[in-house]
C-alpha cells in the first residue's frame, strides 16, 4: 500500500472539487458562490462597514476599492471562498469571483443602497437575494432546452 501525506489528499481533494465545480454551469456556480458569501455574512458577529460611494470613484480605481471590516474582508477571510478562487477583498475582485455585474456589486456593496445602520444579515440578505435571481442568460438556455434546441 502506497503511503500518502495528509498534503497529497488534500490537493487531491481540491483538484476533484475544481472539476466538479467546472462542469456546473456558470449561473449555478454563481448561487453557489452567493449562497456561501451570504452563510458567511450571516456567521460574521463584527462591525461592518460598507465601501463608500463607489459609483464616484474612476473605474479603474473602483475595481481596486477596498475597506477594512467591509463585506468582503469578511468574504476574504472564509477559507471556503478563496479555495474556490476568491483572489481578494476589493472590488473588482468580488465582481469577478461572484460573476456580478456593475451595479450588482454597487447595490450589494456600495453605501449608498442602506440606510441607517448596516448589518452583516442586511448585506446576506441582499446576496441571497442576488443568488436566486435568474439571468437573461438562463432563460434563454431553458427556453432554447424546452425549444429542443441544444
Amino acid at each position: 500500500m502506497k503511503h500518502t501525506s495528509l498534503d497529497e489528499i488534500r490537493d487531491e481533494v481540491n483538484v476533484v472539487a475544481f472539476k466538479l465545480e467546472t462542469q456546473k454551469s456558470p449561473w449555478a456556480i454563481r448561487r453557489e458562490r452567493l449562497e456561501r458569501f451570504a452563510a458567511v455574512l450571516e456567521s460574521y458577529e463584527g462591525p461592518i462597514r460598507l465601501l463608500a460611494r463607489v459609483e464616484f470613484v474612476p473605474h479603474g480605481e473602483r475595481m481596486r476599492m477596498r475597506t477594512d471590516d467591509s463585506p468582503l474582508t469578511v468574504a476574504y477571510a472564509d477559507p471556503d471562498l478563496r479555495r474556490r478562487g476568491l483572489a481578494g477583498d476589493r472590488f473588482g475582485d468580488a465582481i469577478t469571483f461572484f460573476m456580478l455585474n456593475p451595479g450588482e456589486a454597487h447595490h450589494l456593496l456600495c453605501d449608498c443602497h442602506y440606510f441607517g445602520s448596516v448589518t452583516s444579515q442586511m448585506i446576506a440578505a441582499r446576496a441571497r437575494s442576488l443568488a436566486h435571481r435568474t439571468s437573461v442568460g438562463e432563460l434563454w438556455a431553458k427556453a432554447r432546452t424546452l425549444l429542443g434546441f441544444r
